[in-house]
């Protein structure tokens, strides 16, 4: 291990900016209290106070992993950075500044990625932040600009507005988190600007520049024109890149494609025999939840029955916005892509008992269904709860349960289960 245990989710990913984005809630509904009739003083948020909430997460949750990783009877825990020598042979730089020499029959590359820099004119030479050092500024940003729509510059975008930040978001293609359909990312679009969030939709940097007063400067370009932005702070959120360049994996002759992503079967083998790569390395969803599945992939055709492989396996995410988005399955751009005939059943969420009596009844939810079996093929469950929500439904499409199953089942009132008994009533 180079850095600590526990991988980007541990360390730069979901325990940090989940914990973060906590604390941002809090200060968003101590400012609603009033709408609840709960009637509190001026709100203030101390950013060094929420750093070390979340670095305390953190160090717990890498302590926990480092205790358990070091009691493993026949198991070398190293901290230091290795490259391939041969083929099937390693030379590793410890911590400590000494040399240690590994082979192996199996060796298993899970290496990850780390945030990607865009090639903008002057970019190299203007401060800027990525989705790790943002977490450690010591100051709320007095405006923030962040260049990227995805779920990462979404989530961002959302936490320092609530503690207290000017935000501006620049999203080089007509729509936020473009994979999505475009009703979807409207209303999650509509949610940002609602919490006054400024959203520059197809407007393209330019360039790049250090400010008269310690920020940026960017020129952007949209269909009507050519202007500059000034900010107090950027955040590059605009992809990432595979930590492979240091591996020397020539040496042992493992593939790579045109991007440095380790090149993969469908039970996650490199083209060298006994070499496999696992996680972001690999490409493909960046989720912490697939890369575990990744490893029950290889544990089961190492050590089991050796049926599990990547293909058609679901890729269920969230996006912690708040409300947060939920999604899994075929969305209805991918099924008209396909050609694919399906019903579509939508609503809002203010349709949703529990959401008004909540207070929050932003989004929307909307799920596909196969015209012949009636079995879900995907939804996007924007609101409260929209990953437990999708959860559900990922639960009915594992068991292949007809839509008919949820639309009559029996939930609870007031939860937001129930809501399904309505969503589905637009196909009844």
């Amino acid at each position: 291990e180079r850095r600590f245990v526990g991988g980007t989710c541990v360390n730069d990913g979901c325990t940090p900016t989940k914990t973060m984005i906590a604390s941002g809630r809090e200060a968003y509904l101590a400012r609603r209290a009033n709408d609840y009739g709960v009637h509190v003083g001026s709100a203030t948020v101390s950013i060094a106070e929420v750093r070390r909430r979340k670095q305390a997460i953190v160090d717990a949750s890498r302590s926990s992993i480092h205790r358990r990783l070091s009691g493993l009877d026949g198991a070398d825990l190293i901290y230091g950075e290795a490259a391939f020598d041969g083929h099937k042979s390693l030379t590793v730089t410890t911590k400590e500044g000494g040399m240690r020499y590994l082979v192996a029959d199996t060796i298993f590359i899970n290496t990850g990625a780390r945030p990607s820099r865009p090639e903008i004119p002057g970019l190299g030479t203007t401060p800027c932040l990525d989705s790790t050092t943002i977490m450690e500024v010591d100051v709320i940003p007095a405006h923030l600009v962040i260049l990227g729509g995805g779920y990462i510059g979404l989530e961002f975008a959302q936490l320092f507005r609530r503690l207290g930040s000017r935000v501006t978001i620049v999203q080089r293609s007509g729509q936020l988190i473009p994979r999505e359909d475009a009703d979807v990312a409207a209303a999650l679009t509509a949610i940002l600007r609602e919490d006054g969030i400024d959203v520059l939709l197809d407007t393209t940097t330019v360039r790049a520049a250090s400010s008269p007063a310690g920020g940026v400067v960017l020129t952007m370009r949209d269909a009507q024109s050519e202007r500059e932005l000034e900010g107090s702070h950027l955040l590059v959120a605009t992809g990432r890149t595979p930590n492979t360049e240091r591996l020397n994996l020539p040496a042992a002759g493992v593939a790579c494609d045109d991007k440095g992503y380790i090149q993969v079967d469908e039970r996650l083998a490199t083209n060298v025999e006994g070499v496999y790569a696992l996680g972001d390395v690999k490409g493909g969803p960046a989720f912490t939840h697939i890369s575990y599945d990744d490893y029950r992939i290889v544990r089961d055709n190492l050590l089991g029955n050796g049926r599990r492989t990547t293909t058609d396996r679901p890729v269920p995410y969230a996006i912690f916005t708040d409300p947060e988005l939920g999604r899994v399955g075929m969305s209805e751009k991918e099924a008209r892509r396909q050609g694919r005939s399906v019903r579509v059943a939508s609503m809002p969420m203010s349709w949703v008992a529990r959401a008004g009596e909540v207070g929050e009844t932003r989004g929307l939810l909307k799920v596909l269904v196969d015209p012949q079996s009636d079995e879900i093929l995907g939804c996007a469950m924007l609101g409260i709860a929209g990953g437990e929500l999708m959860s559900m439904i990922e639960i009915a499409m594992m068991g292949h349960l007809p839509y008919t199953a949820l639309h009559d089942g029996v939930f609870a009132h007031p939860t937001l289960a129930e809501s399904l008994n309505t969503l589905f009533d637009q196909l009844a």
